[in-house]
């Protein structure tokens, strides 16, 4: 039974980011939004951060870097 793979081997599996990553401690005690909000959906959906772009999971709406 040489030619089966192993199961189990192979990269590990990532974690997403939990809504603590997202907020800091502000001044006067009050959170900060650490990422900007989606213009279309709102406070509360925030933009998630690409190489060259921000985009929103939700709407797919898109904002592209500038250089």
């Amino acid at each position: 039974m040489a030619d089966k793979k192993d199961k189990g081997a192979g990269k590990p599996k990532q974690l997403g980011k939990g809504k603590k990553d997202f907020y800091a401690p502000g001044k006067d005690g009050k959170l900060e939004r650490k990422r900007r909000n989606c213009p279309k959906c709102g406070p509360g959906v925030f933009l998630g951060e690409h190489g060259n772009r921000n985009s929103c999971g939700k709407c797919g709406y898109t904002e592209f870097k500038k250089k």
